[in-house]
């Protein structure tokens, strides 16, 4: 790969999001915008490598995209009376890239908060801005939904008709609506940050560029709001996101907590984390991400997997299901039990979950039941139930870990 073409490589994998972002705030339609994306970088690989990169990248890709989104509709113009009017309107919108008072130079937060408007259901503010914010695709989005796949492309379809049609604003609110709308915003970071920490798909126990950003649009968020659930995530992120190194083996094969080199851990991650999760609870009362929050500090805390506080995980599990009761708050619950008080009590909170019909889909379920399985020593029901895990599982180094698990309990 020659240098030119390793910068514009870069700077997709870092920066599309971002010019995207500013594209659709210019654009003020997000096909136009990804189309305005795909012309700026095609035309960056024709005339790169012949006249040099600019010094300034993004500034050059969004100043492209946007002249060729003008170009597109300028041609569309002859047959549409109405995109006539479009062109002129966007021939009047200011340089690209600059923000007019200065006080919100990110356009992704605004993207966010534009994606996660009330007036969008919920699960269409979420897919929206992890197709369109984080770039995942269709696929990667369904998986982790638990959807079929052309169920989540017509939410994205139907959300962006919604913005477009009800002509809602690319603007972070007013202050006095940002609390309403605060819970769905923190729920997308907290699922960028999921595909992040555990990927729905690919070879890579992490994604760390995903990890890094949903941290980032945290620390955003803290700083304009300072709500205590909005820290409370930051917290949870930050140590989930301290154990990243110490996630997979020189081979990038998948290492399970209990097997972890803690040593390997983010040390400033973790006292960030910490000390945001002190403050919190000596405040009173937190919700769900606060709670999320301290168990991992819990985990944090201990210098080996034998020194976990567990009934302390359970207590705080117990809480955590009073406000938020979801299945998969109910799973992490059997599997602290099965830690504080055996597997055999645990298995038996797993059971359960899966005589209510929830989580069949759910590949976390089916390791979870298999690994209790096994330790209470049904080791032919622990080989069916990590191969119905396997099945399911999507992401190749989840896969292989399950295969070895699998082929350890192998019957016969």
């Amino acid at each position: 790969m020659t240098e030119i073409a390793a910068a514009l490589d870069r700077v997709y994998r870092e920066d599309s999001r971002r010019i995207l972002a500013t594209l659709i705030r210019l654009l003020r339609d997000f096909d136009l915008a990804e189309e305005a994306l795909h012309d700026a970088f095609l035309a960056a690989a024709e005339q790169w490598p012949a006249d040099g990169a600019p010094g300034n990248p993004v500034a050059w890709l969004v100043s492209t995209g946007r002249f060729r989104a003008l170009d597109r509709v300028r041609r569309r113009a002859v047959y549409d009376q109405k995109l006539g009017l479009l062109a002129a309107e966007l021939e009047r919108v200011a340089e690209p890239v600059s923000d007019s008072d200065g006080t919100w130079p990110d356009d992704r937060l605004r993207l966010i908060f534009t994606c996660c408007h009330p007036a969008l259901a919920p699960e269409a503010r979420v897919a929206l801005t992890l197709r369109t914010v984080c770039g995942l695709n269709t696929e990667e989005i369904a998986r982790a939904f638990l959807v079929p796949a052309p169920t989540l492309a017509q939410r994205i379809v139907r959300a962006k008709a919604k913005i477009r049609d009800a002509g809602i604003p690319y603007v972070v609110p007013e202050p006095h609506e940002i609390h309403d709308r605060l819970e769905g915003v923190l729920q997308v970071v907290y699922l960028v940050f999921n595909e992040g920490y555990s990927p729905a798909a690919g070879a890579s126990v992490t994604r760390a560029d995903l990890a890094r950003e949903a941290i980032r649009l945290g620390r955003l968020l803290v700083e304009l709001t300072g709500d205590i659930e909005a820290r409370g995530l930051l917290a949870l992120m930050l140590l989930q996101d301290a154990r990243r190194a110490a996630r997979a083996d020189s081979a990038g094969a998948l290492v399970l907590l209990e097997d972890q080199d803690r040593t390997r851990w983010g040390q400033d991650q973790l006292a960030e984390g910490l000390g945001l999760v002190s403050r919190l609870l000596g405040e009173g009362e937190v919700g769900p991400y606060g709670i999320q929050a301290a168990i991992a500090a819990v985990h944090a805390r201990a210098r080996r997997v034998s020194d976990t506080d567990w009934p302390e995980v359970v207590r705080w599990y117990e809480l955590l299901m009073t406000s938020s009761p979801t299945p998969v708050v109910a799973l992490n619950h059997a599997v602290a039990v099965a830690m504080a008080r055996g597997p055999a009590e645990g298995l038996q909170l797993v059971e359960a979950i899966i005589a209510r019909g929830e989580l069949r889909g759910y590949v976390h379920l089916h390791s979870a039941r298999a690994e209790l399985l096994h330790r209470v020593g049904r080791d032919a029901d622990a080989w069916l139930a990590f191969q119905e895990a396997h099945r399911l599982a999507t992401n190749d180094a989840e896969r292989a870990h399950l295969g070895r698990r699998m082929a350890v309990l192998r019957p016969g």
